[in-house]
């Protein structure tokens, strides 16, 4: 039923002047509007809104994540303008924070300004 229909993905945000200068100035995503309840961004054709909340309560889980063709090339794209990528405990990362799955996948992960876990992915 929903094959043919696109996807709009969501992230909550407490601070949506906060959020988007993050999501359009650091990650690089183009503005398509703003209201008193949403930033509408566009991600590469997909719909996001980051949607204003009273409360983020971060998940602890990856909510958002782009497949990327050059991850090394990406994670110092977005460290040179200010993002720090997360460790996790039980997880072998290498001195980026970068882990590599057993089938060869690479993933690096960081959070946007609420706690949102974010990840960035280069498949094999």
């Amino acid at each position: 039923m929903l094959t043919t229909s696109d996807l709009i993905a969501f992230v909550a945000a407490s601070d949506l002047a906060r959020s988007r200068a993050f999501y359009e100035n650091t990650l690089g995503l183009a503005l398509v509007e703003q209201t008193a309840f949403a930033c509408v961004f566009d991600a590469h054709g997909t719909q996001l809104r980051v949607t204003a909340v009273a409360k983020v309560a971060p998940p602890g889980y990856t909510v958002l994540g782009w497949q990327v063709v050059d991850l090394a090339a990406s994670i110092e794209q977005l460290v040179s303008r200010g993002v720090r990528f997360t460790r996790f405990d039980g997880l072998e990362q290498d001195d980026r924070g970068v882990w590599t799955t057993p089938n060869g996948d690479r993933v690096a992960w960081f959070a946007d300004p609420d706690g949102n876990v974010l990840s960035l992915t280069q498949f094999r």
